[in-house]
């Protein structure tokens, strides 16, 4: 990994009876798309709380730009740039007016950046936010979030209800600013999306963390195993490595499988109960699905002791 951009160590964080992240450690590496991945509820939201100081964490620690997220929260603001699903602006103001009011907080080069940034989105001028679409309202959020060229940009389901056309334009603008070796951290459970710019991928699944990895790595270590079975009440052995979920479907048996190894098919071996043995890398979809859904069938998973996908057991 490069240097780490965002550093949470061991983070804990419980509204009343709701543990909403537990026990959450991973590192953000510089110039990159990283991607935290979850259902609603899944944590997301809190976790970014955390990392812009709005919220403190029951125990851990976490940093960003090399900062005390519980600490120096109003410094770590103003580094960074973030957009929510729903930004909150002053409706009254035309683009052009809340640039000029948002410039003050930064450097001379701001309003030249944001009329750029806004003119290449097509905003309309001299139109009041409250009359511009969802999406012409996302364009100005992410044009005040990123004018001041900031070393990390948070995205807390910045596409959600917008059209396509838009959402291609926030894409292309996140692989951009990483190219140019700003940091983007992506919050969202569109998967297509995420697969298309992601660099690293956090699972994020009833507040505990299940996957941090490389997307390319993550893709390339699991698979798809499926077994054809003479006779639907055939036992067969598990796959090797590590068995995300098993499935049935009349004669035919699906595994999710992290780490298969090549020899994989050697188990099946003189087992007269297998045949048409078959392999395929999974989609990040089929990752996300195996480990969030909760009416999955999990062998041999035991959420107590496996560790992420990605990391190492201590």
């Amino acid at each position: 990994m490069n240097e780490s951009v965002i550093s949470l160590q061991n983070v804990s964080k419980s509204f009343r009876q709701n543990r909403a992240l537990d026990d959450v450690s991973l590192e953000v590496p510089s110039g990159t798309v990283f991607a935290l991945l979850g259902e609603n509820g899944a944590g997301k939201t809190t976790l970014i709380r955390i990392l812009t100081g709005f919220l403190k964490a029951d125990q851990g620690s976490a940093t960003v730009l090399g900062q005390s997220c519980a600490k120096s929260g109003i410094e770590i603001r103003r580094r960074i740039g973030y957009v929510s699903d729903n930004p909150a602006m002053y409706e009254w103001m035309t683009a052009e007016e809340i640039g000029w009011f948002t410039s003050a907080f930064y450097d001379e080069g701001f309003s030249l950046r944001y009329h750029e940034l806004v003119t290449g989105f097509d905003v309309p001028g001299g139109v009041k936010l409250k009359n511009m679409s969802k999406g012409q309202r996302a364009k100005v959020a992410l044009a005040l979030a990123t004018a001041h060229n900031p070393e990390l940009l948070i995205l807390d389901e910045p596409t959600s209800g917008l059209d396509p056309m838009v959402r291609r334009q926030f894409l292309e603008s996140m692989v951009d600013l990483a190219a140019l070796g700003q940091t983007v951290l992506l919050s969202s459970h569109q998967i297509s999306e995420v697969e298309r710019v992601a660099d690293w991928v956090a699972i994020l699944v009833q507040g505990q963390l299940k996957v941090v990895q490389s997307l390319e790595d993550l893709k390339n270590n699991t698979s798809i195993v499926t077994a054809t079975m003479d006779d639907s009440s055939a036992t067969l052995p598990l796959p090797p490595g590590q068995v995300l979920t098993e499935s049935q479907n009349a004669r035919q048996m699906r595994w999710v499988v992290q780490g298969l190894p090549d020899e994989w098919r050697n188990v099946y071996a003189g087992n007269a109960g297998a045949k048409e043995l078959k392999s395929q890398t999974a989609t990040l979809e089929e990752i996300f699905v195996a480990l969030c859904d909760p009416r999955a069938n999990r062998p041999a998973v035991d959420s107590d002791s496996v560790a992420p996908i990605g990391s190492t057991m201590s």
